[in-house]
């Protein structure tokens, strides 16, 4: 999940100024708005939905969504964190009304197992240096690569729990699923991430 640092008065301040602006109607500071978030909500719609297009389009729909619900922003979450939410809630949306692809199975992404319930590869105890490399560059590119491989309907039950810290409930009721689907498939993407990432961090064993 993205860091989150506590923001200064200073920039508390400047952020008041802005959304005064903003419910005033002033051009400048929706140009200052769009510019000053959209490199990094793109990288959230593209969590959700695999090509740069989407991605665009649902940023693009946050924002004429955060323009015309301005004057209901009370200032209980920084603006930043309301726009996040906005654009999460797009492209949900997306996902939800386009045409339905086959989704490749979950199962060639899971462990094997063997008939007497044993894994057939078993698994080696990652250490907790291993946590650590989730810090560094290439461990977040080879995650980054791992999710994006999951099925679109696990994918986005990970991000909904793991990145944005959905609970079950919150997680079912945007996706219009049942709360048990929710653990099935959380705990499914889980197997087959680990799974995924499994060589990556033997590898970075010394």
């Amino acid at each position: 999940m993205d860091r989150v640092e506590t923001p200064s008065e200073a920039a508390i301040e400047e952020e008041a100024k802005l959304v005064a602006a903003l419910q005033r109607g002033e051009a400048q500071a929706y140009e200052r708005l769009v510019r000053a978030n959209t490199p990094r909500m793109l990288v959230v719609a593209r969590r959700y939905l695999q090509t740069d297009e989407d991605a665009r389009d649902a940023v693009q729909e946050a924002f004429v969504s955060a323009f015309r619900a301005i004057d209901r922003f009370e200032g209980g979450a920084q603006l930043s964190t309301w726009l996040h939410r906005i654009v999460v809630n797009a492209c949900l949306m997306r996902l939800r009304t386009r045409r339905r692809k086959p989704e490749q199975s979950i199962e060639e992404l899971l462990p094997r197992f063997r008939e007497d319930g044993h894994l057939e590869a078993p698994t080696t105890g990652w250490r907790s240096g291993a946590d650590r490399q989730l810090e560094r560059s290439q461990t977040r590119v080879a995650v980054r690569e791992a999710i994006d491989r999951l099925p679109e309907s696990h994918r986005t039950v990970l991000l909904l729990r793991d990145i944005e810290g959905f609970d079950t409930e919150e997680a079912a009721r945007e996706l219009g699923i049942t709360r048990g689907a929710v653990k099935t498939r959380l705990h499914r993407a889980r197997l087959a991430l680990r799974e995924q990432l499994e060589p990556h961090f033997r590898r970075s064993e010394p």
